[in-house]
């Protein structure tokens, strides 16, 4: 059998080991991202080690992280929004190529098919109306008889349920301000998200990483809010999951201890 490997590096970053290949999804791998801080330990070399294909979910500065980007080999393989090709070609990331939702690509030994998100695509927002658009989406990542749903930033939406045979369903649960916008799910939503899709296992991701610079230090109410929102997300996802799917809690910049009902897992 062959085995999945797994880490959660923080914010949507995964590295997902599989066929023989090394995966990232939505890399941020420094310790600022504009005005946000990372408050948990780095991101180290090993994280983005070997990695030889990119998957990009949607252009926010959060997810879209050119420095990050640019940490990596000038070889690999990176994967944006249909449409933003050209925009992302032009700030010097070489070997692009573009993917839409129902659409799929291969690389080597793995197939990956583009996902429905149900969130803003704009690089600025969902209110600007200037600057680089493509519609966001999630990604499927198939490979020796294994199959790891990434969904990037997304709210709920029906078609979820169209999502069979996931082995590994990685799925936001918070983000990085004290308050969430539109197009983005809560503990008790992606909860709902996991009795559509009914995973085998499903990881939490999208918590705990990133924060405005010192509002967790800030003293009363507002600075007890955002340290809160740091650390109980997964545990309140985990506690509204229900069913046969189990939910591995697993903190930034640790590897993914999949239980040993998941064929492969290692």
């Amino acid at each position: 059998m062959c085995s999945l490997g797994l880490r959660f590096v923080g914010h949507s970053t995964v590295r997902v080991e599989l066929a023989g290949h090394a995966v990232l999804t939505d890399p941020v791998l420094t310790d600022r991202v504009s005005a946000l801080t990372r408050v948990t330990p780095s991101a180290t070399s090993a994280d983005r080690a070997d990695v030889d294909l990119v998957l990009l979910s949607h252009l926010h500065g959060d997810h879209v992280h050119l420095p990050s980007l640019r940490l990596l080999s000038e070889h690999v393989r990176v994967v944006v929004p249909r449409g933003a090709g050209d925009w992302l070609r032009g700030k010097g990331v070489r070997h692009v190529d573009e993917l839409a939702p129902g659409e799929e690509l291969e690389h080597g030994d793995l197939r990956i098919t583009g996902v429905r998100a149900e969130h803003s695509g704009h690089r600025w927002g969902p209110r600007s109306t200037r600057g680089p658009q493509a519609v966001a989406m999630g990604h499927l990542i198939e490979g020796a008889d294994r199959k790891v749903y990434a969904a990037g930033d997304t709210d709920l939406f029906p078609e979820m349920a169209d999502l069979t045979g996931i082995d590994v369903a990685f799925l936001p649960v918070w983000g990085w301000g004290p308050t969430l916008g539109p197009g983005h799910m809560d503990p008790a939503r992606a909860a709902a998200a996991v009795e559509l899709i009914r995973p085998r296992v499903a990881v939490p991701v999208h918590w705990g990483t990133l924060a405005v610079a010192g509002l967790p230090r800030v003293p009363g109410r507002h600075g007890k809010r955002m340290r809160r929102l740091l650390t109980d997300p997964p545990h309140e996802f985990a506690d509204a999951v229900t069913g046969a799917t189990q939910v591995v809690v697993t903190r930034p910049g640790e590897n993914v201890r999949l239980p040993g009902a998941v064929p492969g897992s290692s």
